[in-house]
């Protein structure tokens, strides 16, 4: 009978014990909760020994003319990088194009591609609602862009056309027809102007596959593969005149200008410059 007391206040003195030097039972229950305290410190500082051996660059990744500073695993492959940016901007990997030297290849580490510090990576895409926001329907773009060619001067009404057509149709100019298309004449188109206002006459030499441009001062042999494209336009007030350009490269000043052609001859000059030969 006056034992189980004295074991009774031996039992409750056992959570006060526990990590102490009490008894036995105590003593044993310390180590025990020391071993389950231990790997967690051990698992902790493991990590922080991995972490600091993991070596960073430092980027500047550059989208949209938005400028991100970045420090990133040299060791991370460049799909990492493209979630990374992800992150960032919004732009979801599949539709990033990340240039570094090149397109950026998503397989390989940055290290493995020489990344080195203060490297700029450059990103192109579009968000999904960028995307979507510039998916318009085709007719209404395509009314926005006549609408805006309305809105153009036209070419007979601009400074450097106005010069030339002032003077008024050349004495000699050829008789035009409107109304009616024909074919080239056998001679060569004469009693037209260029653009500093000298006469100029048109012969096609269909035989040697050219076109001769021929002034009083020089006639210029152009083969007609050089000439790129062929613009016309009525003459405001006659339009059975046209003002036309041959494009001889890729500006506007690469243009050779004549004025006064007549109408009936438009259609053919085109096609026969470029190839097509339906009035022959």
């Amino acid at each position: 009978g006056a034992e189980e007391p004295g074991m009774e206040a031996e039992a409750q003195e056992l959570p006060l014990g526990c990590g102490g030097e009490g008894g036995s039972p105590a003593a044993g229950r310390s180590p025990e909760g020391e071993e389950r305290r231990e790997p967690p410190q051990a698992s902790v500082s493991n990590g922080g020994d991995e972490d600091s051996s993991r070596e960073l660059v430092e980027l500047k990744v550059i989208w949209n003319k938005n400028k991100y500073d970045v420090k990133f695993c040299l060791d991370s492959t460049g799909a990492e990088l493209k979630q990374k940016i992800h992150s960032l901007t919004g732009l979801p990997p599949a539709m990033q194009k990340v240039m570094f030297k090149g397109l950026l290849p998503e397989e390989k580490t940055l290290r493995e591609i020489k990344v080195t510090n203060g490297a700029k990576i450059m990103v192109v895409g579009s968000t999904i609602n960028d995307v979507l926001a510039v998916n318009t329907p085709k007719e209404a773009a395509q009314q926005e862009i006549k609408a805006e060619e309305n809105k153009k001067e036209p070419l007979c009404r601009q400074k450097q056309h106005r010069k030339v057509l002032d003077k008024g149709k050349p004495d000699d100019v050829m008789p035009s027809v409107k109304g009616v298309q024909e074919r080239l004449p056998t001679v060569p188109l004469s009693g037209m102007y260029n653009k500093s206002g000298g006469k100029v006459r048109l012969t096609f030499k269909l035989e040697q596959d050219q076109l001769w441009i021929g002034t009083k001062e020089r006639t210029e042999k152009l083969p007609m593969g050089s000439i790129k494209n062929v613009v016309s336009e009525p003459i405001e007030g006659h339009e059975d005149y046209h003002m036309m350009a041959f494009q001889l490269g890729p500006t506007e000043a690469s243009y050779y200008w004549v004025y006064w052609v007549p109408t009936q001859y438009v259609d053919a000059i085109k096609d026969t410059v470029l190839g097509k030969w339906q009035y022959f």
